[in-house]
C-alpha cells in the first residue's frame, strides 16, 4: 500500500481531532463505558460471540446449527436488544455512522473536484 503524503497525512489527522471532538464522538465514547460497566450486557455479548462462532462452524461444515443454539442466540439477542445500555449505545454509534457518511460524501465531492482542476496543489 502506498504511503501517505506529509500532506494527506496531515489532513486525516486534523479530520480525525476534529471527529473526535464531536458530540457524537464523545456520546459514543460515553456509551460504550456504560456498556463495560454493564456486566450483564458484556456476558451476554460475549455469549452471543460465542454463539456466532458456533453458527459459522456449523454453516462452514455444511451443517444446519443446532435449536438449541439458535434459541440461546436469539432469546440472549432479545434480551441484549432490550438492555437501556445497549440501545444507548447503537443509537450513539448509529448517530456517529451518519458524521461519518457526511464526512465520506464531501471527501468524495472534494476528490471530484480535485480531479477536475488544472491547478496542480504541491505534495
Amino acid at each position: 500500500m502506498a504511503e501517505l503524503g506529509d500532506p494527506i497525512r496531515e489532513r486525516a489527522q486534523e479530520l480525525g481531532r476534529a471527529l473526535g471532538q464531536t458530540d457524537e464522538y464523545r456520546a459514543l465514547t460515553r456509551a460504550r463505558e456504560r456498556i463495560g460497566d454493564d456486566r450483564d450486557a458484556v456476558r451476554r455479548m460475549n455469549r452471543l460471540s460465542e454463539l456466532e462462532r458456533e453458527v459459522s462452524a456449523a454453516l462452514h461444515a455444511g451443517e444446519e446449527p443446532a435449536a438449541a443454539v439458535q434459541e440461546e442466540y436469539e432469546r440472549l439477542f432479545t434480551e441484549l436488544q432490550a438492555s437501556p445500555t445497549y440501545q444507548a449505545l447503537v443509537a450513539a454509534q448509529s448517530n456517529f455512522d451518519k458524521i461519518l457518511l457526511r464526512v465520506n460524501e464531501e471527501i468524495g465531492r472534494g476528490m471530484e473536484s480535485g480531479a477536475r482542476s488544472r491547478i496542480i496543489l504541491p505534495t
